[in-house]
């Protein structure tokens, strides 16, 4: 596999450091020599429009690092230092119940070994097989094939969804490929996982350009007891699906700033975050009235959380990928949308079904303990600005309050 900077992919990511405009901090210090890798699993290619989806993680690969990539020691934001910005400086030590499915294609070999490599690192609760809080489940009905890249997906994503929501269960469900109907179906599987534990989030860090037929789908999100959460993709101003269904949580991205001391200062809205009006969706209730989103379709993100490689964080995964091994510094949308799934879960609201979770999260946009209003910075044609917008959606989430 080869990794390379793509099209609007490329030079968005060419241009992420631009973003940040405080003083170094020390992880800004670190990072100030490395450079952005794009996974050829997040490059879609014209062929792939409908037919098949492509992750939205990117890497931050530092010179320092081993050779062709990955660190021994974690590099990048930790959960100690995410958890101020995102939970509030009183959160509680431990949180999260019920079940989080993460939905990705291929197989992850060493998922678990990588879980519990990250939790005992961060000092997190283990989440194993024999306890009961994590399992692999093939969507098929067999193992599928391995996929290196796909394995960084399902490290990001088990890894943070864990670290929000460290008392959660974590079920990765593996579709039999990145093809859209192994991948919904795999969707499907994972509502039926959750449902049959009670409750929870479907988190879904992939998707593709919109297509014609997409409103199809939506019919597997549409399940009570279940949130849906989907990366909006990391390509500035552009709509993925299944971020443009009505019926799915939209995840954009942010970037960190933080002052000499390491000390959260603000964020800024990240020149990859996917957003804007859904080509065949249509504006859904929780929607009317609010400024900024399209007057008849469905607008995208929602909300959003860090997602700049440059201030990402560190995932550890086992399985080499062009000799990117060990700790690694991830961003992307991917990030997102686990990361916020995660939140969600947290909160412990349980909203029936993501149609009532985002109605709930809309009606507090304005709660600035609830959510933090993002007001620069710029994503493809798109800006920042008070209230809502293409780049953040309502914001960034803040504490567990209005979810």
């Amino acid at each position: 596999m080869d990794f390379k900077l793509s099209g609007s992919l490329g030079v968005a990511c060419l241009a992420l450091g631009a973003a940040i405009a405080v003083t170094p901090s020390p992880l800004a210090a670190q990072n100030a020599r490395a450079t952005v890798v794009v996974p050829d699993s997040t490059v879609q290619l014209p062929t792939d429009i409908g037919v098949r989806s492509h992750t939205n993680h990117l890497i931050l690969a530092h010179p320092n690092g081993r050779p062709g990539g990955g660190s021994a020691t974690p590099v990048g934001n930790t959960p100690a230092t995410m958890y101020p910005v995102y939970l509030g400086v009183n959160y509680p030590a431990l949180g999260g119940s019920q079940t989080i499915a993460i939905v990705d294609a291929f197989d992850d070999p060493a998922a678990e070994n990588d879980l519990n490599t990250f939790s005992t690192q961060f000092g997190l609760p283990a989440c194993t097989t024999a306890n009961g809080c994590f399992k692999v489940v093939y969507a098929g009905g067999s193992q599928p094939r391995a996929n290196c890249s796909w394995a960084q997906e399902a490290d990001l994503d088990i890894e943070w969804a864990h670290a929000m929501a460290p008392n959660a269960k974590i079920i990765l469900v593996e579709a039999a490929s990145d093809r859209n109907p192994d991948l919904f179906a795999a969707v499907d599987v994972a509502t039926q996982q959750v449902l049959a534990s009670g409750t929870g989030e479907v988190s879904m860090s992939w998707g593709g350009s919109e297509f014609s037929k997409e409103t199809g789908y939506d019919s597997h999100f549409q399940h009570n007891g279940v949130v849906y959460v989907a990366a909006s993709g990391d390509t500035g101003g552009a709509v993925i699906y299944p971020s443009a269904s009505p019926y799915v949580v939209s995840a954009g991205g942010t970037s960190l700033n933080r002052d000499a001391n390491g000390n959260f200062v603000s964020e800024t809205g990240w020149s990859g975050s996917g957003g804007g009006p859904s080509q065949y969706e249509s504006q859904q209730a929780y929607q009317y009235g609010v400024s900024g989103v399209d007057a008849t379709q469905r607008s995208t993100p929602d909300v959003s959380f860090d997602a700049d490689p440059y201030t990402g964080v560190a995932v550890y995964d086992s399985t080499s990928c062009k000799g990117y091994v060990g700790w690694i510094q991830f961003g992307g949308t991917s990030l997102a949308a686990p990361s916020l799934a995660a939140i969600i879960n947290r909160a412990g609201t349980f909203n029936a079904n993501t149609f009532n979770q985002l109605s709930e999260m809309y009606a507090n946009r304005t709660v600035t303990s609830d959510f933090y209003d993002v007001t620069s910075g710029t994503a493809g044609s798109y800006t920042a600005a008070p209230g809502w917008d293409f780049v953040t959606g309502i914001g960034s989430s803040r504490g567990l309050g209005g979810k």
